[in-house]
């Protein structure tokens, strides 16, 4: 799973939806995360982040097995 994190909470994540691609769009506010939409181009994500150079990708790091428990 893609997702990139973006200004004032907003998070886009590229899901599958009744077998298309979507991009879902959340945005947390204190602890409280609210949908925003799913879009099928990134006209819609625009519509909420202004401009795409102002996301980061986020990376899943696997568990490290080697860890002191």
């Amino acid at each position: 799973m893609t997702r990139w994190r973006g200004p004032r909470g907003i998070e886009i994540e590229v899901i599958v939806l009744n077998g298309y691609q979507r991009f879902k769009v959340t945005q947390t506010v204190g602890k409280r995360r609210y949908l925003l939409g799913y879009y099928g181009n990134l006209a819609g994500v625009l519509h909420h982040v202004g401009d795409l150079a102002d996301l980061v990708e986020v990376l899943d790091f696997p568990a490290d097995r080697h860890a002191a428990s």
